[in-house]
């Protein structure tokens, strides 16, 4: 069985992320960039699946511009055997995203499809979904646990009220949440051999998919900064000032 695993470069969660001048987004001119820390739980859930032998082959995908090469290869240094690469400069929404990697399971025929549930720049947390709606696949979303069992997946996904189980029939959609599992950290010798590992390159126009944005951002802005806290010298100051000022109590 084959698994598609889609990783996103993304701004690194360590970097403190600033707002261009003029407002049209997020600057990254001269940042880090990584591998979105979802998309990288997701690698290693295919690669530990493939370690048990449930899995015979697992190809990692990325949709966007010439550098996501990298990212691909940070993912066959943790395991991928292969990656595609859908090199494009457009800005990629998340039905653009759906509609390519539905083209490439058409192409494929995966067993399982593995995406994080969210990237953590745009944080839209759609993808999965879209690309089980528009494939016709089965979906489990938010997933803490993945088991491969008589040819279906049981899946635990935590709920506001704990925890529940589903078991899905293959081919499905599978997208991850922090507690999956914890991902390996990636050694020299791996990313020496991730060089060799094969990497396909195609344009959304190979595919068949129009990528054209369908939502334009109007503006982006910086959160309002805090102010200062004060102290009050009593309860009835207190009272006054949550009143008046805050206007929380009637």
């Amino acid at each position: 069985m084959k698994v598609l695993v889609a990783v996103k470069r993304v701004v690194d969660y360590n970097v403190k992320v600033r707002v261009k001048s003029d407002n049209t987004g997020v600057d990254i001119a001269n940042v880090k960039m990584s591998m979105n820390p979802f998309d990288e739980i997701a690698v290693e859930e295919a690669v530990r699946l493939k370690e048990k032998g449930a899995v015979t082959e697992v190809i990692a995908v990325s949709c966007g511009v010439t550098q996501c090469q990298e990212t691909l290869r940070t993912a066959m240094a943790i395991g991928a055997d292969r990656a595609i690469l859908v090199e494009t400069a457009e800005e990629l929404q998340p039905l653009a995203v759906a509609k390519l990697l539905k083209a490439l399971i058409d192409k494929e025929q995966p067993g399982l499809v593995i995406l994080g549930k969210q990237a953590i720049d745009d944080d839209c947390n759609q993808t999965g979904q879209m690309l089980a709606a528009l494939a016709d696949l089965p979906q489990a979303t938010f997933a803490s646990k993945v088991e491969i069992v008589d040819g279906k997946a049981h899946v635990t996904r935590e709920v506001d009220g704990g925890l529940e189980t589903l078991a899905i029939s293959l081919p499905a959609v599978i997208t991850t949440d922090l507690r999956l599992n914890e991902p390996r950290y990636v050694t020299l010798p791996n990313i020496m051999k991730a060089k060799k590992k094969q990497m396909d390159t195609y344009k959304p126009e190979d595919l068949g998919v129009d990528v054209s944005p369908r939502i334009k951002t109007l503006k982006v802005s910086e959160p309002p900064k805090r102010s200062a806290g004060i102290k009050v010298p009593d309860v009835a100051t207190l009272v006054a000032k949550l009143k008046n000022e805050a206007k929380v109590l009637g």
